[in-house]
């Protein structure tokens, strides 16, 4: 197996200190889904403010329940995805370990997708319990591992466009 060329990789920095963030955050999030789990019976929630409640609620589905209504093999599909998701995260992060934006938002993916794989491997569905409301509409319930994505999602798009900006400057 032949390495990838030197312009395709980002030399210094180690995957090690992004795969320990990955790992506090499969952490916090099946120690928080724990408690939940330990304290809420499915459907319980518990008034915090006047626009967020903890609830305890299954996704069988992906994002916003998308699949959720099926009849279980989408179970094993998004736990497919998660898994592959994680191998090719972890493959990136090898391959780009000096580029610091892109490993914290690549090691936030990675712990989050895992969470998330974890639950559906052990329960069947995901633990959702973080519940946004306003004027009688709930946001969708969320974990951390899914605000660990979203954020990682956010600096992904953040450090791309960053990087295009730089490019367009070097070659004006």
């Amino acid at each position: 197996m032949s390495a990838a060329p030197a312009a395709n990789r980002t030399p210094g920095g180690s995957v090690w200190p992004w795969l320990i963030l990955a790992l506090v955050i499969i952490v916090a999030d099946q120690w928080t889904k724990a408690l939940i789990l330990a304290n809420y019976q499915y459907g319980d929630q518990t008034f915090i403010t006047s626009f967020f409640n903890i609830v305890r609620a299954h996704n069988t589905g992906a994002a916003f329940s998308f699949l959720a209504s099926e009849s279980g093999w989408q179970r094993w599909l998004f736990t497919a995805i998660g898994v592959g998701a994680a191998i090719f995260i972890v493959w990136m992060m090898h391959r780009y370990a000096g580029q610091t934006l892109f490993m914290l938002a690549m090691a936030l993916i990675l712990g989050g997708a895992i969470g998330n794989v974890v639950d559906r491997t052990m329960h069947g569905y995901v633990v959702d319990f973080l519940d946004f409301h306003w004027s009688g509409r709930h946001f969708p319930a969320f974990n951390l591992a899914d605000s660990a994505i979203s954020l990682g999602a956010v600096l992904l798009i953040f450090d791309e466009l960053r990087r295009m900006r730089r490019g367009s400057t070097s070659s004006a």
